[in-house]
């Protein structure tokens, strides 16, 4: 198909941040195939512009799935000018509390499978020396706490894995956008869509803050996801696009009071670190 204006392949398209970019890039004449688990979510904004958004079904935990897509739609568009790995869940749960199975589940949605759809466009991305790369993290990609250690380490894995492909793409003219937000009033503190672990009553008080948190917090989070699909278009648009975005007023103060604190403890170990390198002769 030939098409005008930019054709972006954006995962978890049916609702939050996914759902919000996709409406942003056909308001902005792109052309948008959702992806998501269940399609019929976004039925009315296939009818609204039936030749400029396509729904399919994807489970991005499905490395098979995820190459016949990726395969069927470079053959019908010909190519995929931004990828948005949006796909994801909360998960809350103590460290104790997160058996292996809960952990490599998380790791197969936030990070293998991001990554096997990533190289699965990045060749056609690369021979045509243009296209973008978005992947929504959150500010827990940087810092953690109690409750999200999992989730955290997820993410973490993500801006690594983003930031090594940043450096090694850029050369051939592919953009790499680490989103980092806060608490945006999307589904995922969602009933039925957080995720949380089983409870140890050791972790009562510490951990159960933050499933206070994620339990009350659905439609009170101060983000609003289409002020952040605008923000995602500001900075692929710019000339020198950052690495990575922070998004909302919590995220920003969160990332810079971590900062501050790891630069700090740097400076207070500093001799001590640098005392174990070898003498010099």
């Amino acid at each position: 198909m030939t098409r005008e204006g930019k054709v972006w392949l954006v995962t978890g398209a049916s609702s939050g941040f996914g759902r919000a970019i996709a409406q942003a890039a056909v308001d902005a004449g792109d052309t948008v195939i959702g992806t998501a688990r269940r399609t019929e979510a976004l039925a009315d904004l296939v009818t609204a512009h039936p030749d400029r958004v396509e729904a399919i079904g994807l489970d991005v935990t499905d490395g098979e799935r995820i190459d016949a897509v990726a395969a069927d739609v470079l053959t019908r568009y010909g190519r995929v000018d931004v990828l948005v790995n949006n796909a994801g869940r909360t998960q809350v749960g103590a460290f104790e509390e997160t058996t292996d199975r809960e952990l490599r589940d998380l790791f197969e949605l936030h990070v293998f499978g991001p990554a096997r759809l990533t190289r699965a466009l990045l060749p056609h991305m690369r021979e045509r020396g243009s296209g973008a790369i978005v992947n929504i993290s959150s500010f827990g990609g940087q810092l953690s706490f109690a409750g999200f250690s999992a989730y955290s380490a997820t993410k973490a894995a993500l801006e690594q894995l983003s930031e090594g492909l940043a450096d090694e793409v850029t050369p051939f003219g592919i953009k790499v956008l680490i989103v980092e937000p806060g608490a945006f009033r999307t589904n995922l503190f969602g009933k039925g869509a957080a995720y949380f672990s089983h409870e140890h009553p050791a972790y009562a008080e510490k951990v159960g803050a933050t499933r206070k948190a994620v339990r009350e917090g659905d439609g009170t989070q101060p983000g609003d996801p289409a002020k952040a699909a605008a923000a995602i278009r500001l900075a692929l648009d710019a000339e020198d696009t950052p690495l990575r975005l922070a998004l909302g007023g919590d995220a920003v103060d969160a990332l810079v009071g971590h900062l501050d604190a790891v630069r700090t403890e740097l400076a207070t170990w500093e001799e001590l670190s640098r005392g174990t390198d070898f003498d010099a002769r």
